[in-house]
């Protein structure tokens, strides 16, 4: 029945090898999320950007919340948060560089919160390599809309923040042990210290127990070989023989 049917009935009958064959399949990929997220990002920074500039451009700042808050619009040539003007082209290089090194590691991602902060790290990438390629002075040098500003802070945008939320996001989860690919480093290391200790079993008692006894005992009804009970004397005669008997009188 086995041959003709072409199945096992030791494969049919074992849930455990099923169990374990579903736990084994690999965990499906998460570019989806990231793509949700990088156009999010991307999409709330060119949107806020192409508002700023129509509507703050030449004007003097808004100041928001007693002045915790303060909007106004500016250009910045360097790094997020006006870090290094005057390297627009690095900075334009390193941006392409990050993008490419992003959706490389996205063919391998199969953890939602890495897709989440690659997402967020890919669409403010993207964001501000749209200002240095498109706006002015000139292509790879043009210069970053900047528009919202915190007391004794730098001039910064929502790409910005994006950026810095998904490097933060990022530290969290190296020190989780979470990868890319959704394994942890902490359960890896675990089984590899517990791997020795399944084989491992106890070892045979040789020494002889309290009840054991010892060699060349042969049981508890064995007399020893000189028995002074059982014993005749040396010389002693045998079923009475040499023993005088008694004198009758007349």
């Amino acid at each position: 029945m086995q041959k003709t049917r072409g199945t096992s009935l030791s494969d049919s009958t074992n849930p455990e090898r099923q169990a374990g064959e579903t736990a084994g399949s690999p965990r499906p990929r998460r570019v989806g999320v990231l793509v949700a997220v990088a156009l999010a990002a991307l999409a709330a920074d060119i949107v806020s950007k192409i508002i700023v500039v129509s509507t703050l451009q030449d004007r003097a700042p808004v100041r928001l919340l007693g002045g915790l808050l303060t909007l106004r619009e500016t250009r910045n040539s360097g790094a997020a948060f006006s870090i290094g003007t005057g390297y627009t082209i690095v900075f334009t290089l390193i941006a392409c560089g990050v993008v490419v090194a992003i959706l490389r590691t996205a063919r391998n991602l199969r953890s939602a919160p890495w897709a989440v902060c690659l997402g967020l790290l890919l669409g403010g990438a993207v964001g501000n390599l749209i200002d240095r390629l498109l706006r002015a002075p000139a292509p790879l040098k043009g210069h970053v809309v900047d528009w919202i500003q915190l007391p004794h802070w730098p001039v910064f945008n929502l790409a910005d923040s994006a950026i810095v939320c998904g490097g933060v996001l990022a530290v969290l989860l190296a020190a989780r042990g979470l990868q890319v690919d959704g394994t942890r480093l902490k359960d890896e290391g675990s089984g590899a210290d517990e791997a020795p200790g399944t084989d491992e079993s106890p070892q045979a008692d040789t020494s002889p127990g309290k009840g054991d006894a010892p060699k060349g005992d042969t049981g508890k009804g064995d007399a020893p070989e000189d028995d002074a009970a059982g014993d005749a004397p040396a010389g002693a005669p045998e079923d009475g023989a040499g023993v005088p008997a008694p004198e009758e009188k007349s």
